[in-house]
């Protein structure tokens, strides 16, 4: 998975004529970390690729799905890519079989006890959020306003400036994300 996601941001920054410097300005990231990335030399972690979503007009979904195997409209449980960030103890499970021409999808998400993910920005401004807590307590912060999550909660918003998860613990915490472009 992390080779042919290095090779299809290399492809998307070529497609858009740009030099690693170029992307490095655009989205803020290094140039030897874009470079380590696109050479599948290192995990790109989850706030990265948001940022690069975001220089490339894609959701985190959109861009993991052109990665992955042709559309159909059945994903097995069996089947569903997960995607894990280490680093910060996220595990992002793509629910919805993948398709570039629909504006909706499902994502499950998991995050350890403690763990702790912000995001600068949405890869698309004005990026619409479900996010449904199914096990345990999730703090999200948007913006300036702060949300307590616990199970059973669903808390609904668009998102344009910076977005904040982290599971406040004692124990971990599995969401349900379904993402509507605007």
């Amino acid at each position: 998975m992390d080779a042919r996601l290095g090779a299809r941001l290399a492809e998307l920054r070529v497609q858009h004529g740009w030099s690693l410097g170029e992307l490095a300005d655009r989205s803020g990231i290094s140039r030897s970390t874009l470079s380590r990335a696109e050479r599948a030399e290192t995990s790109p972690t989850a706030s990265l690729l948001n940022r690069l979503c975001g220089v490339y007009g894609r959701t985190m979904s959109q861009l993991l799905s052109e990665v992955e195997a042709v559309p159909t409209p059945l994903l097995r449980a069996a089947d569903q890519p997960l995607w894990e960030d280490r680093a910060s103890g996220f595990v992002r499970r793509s629910v919805s079989p993948p398709h570039t021409g629909l504006r909706g999808e499902l994502v499950e998400g998991r995050l350890t006890a403690g763990a702790d993910i912000a995001y600068d920005r949405p890869p698309v401004p004005g990026l619409e959020q479900h996010i449904w807590v199914l096990e345990g307590a999730l703090d999200v912060m948007a913006g300036h306003t702060d949300h307590h999550l616990d199970t059973g909660d669903c808390l609904r918003l668009r998102v344009w400036g910076p977005t904040r998860f982290r599971c406040p613990g004692p124990d971990a915490v599995r969401y349900v994300l379904a993402v509507v472009l605007p």
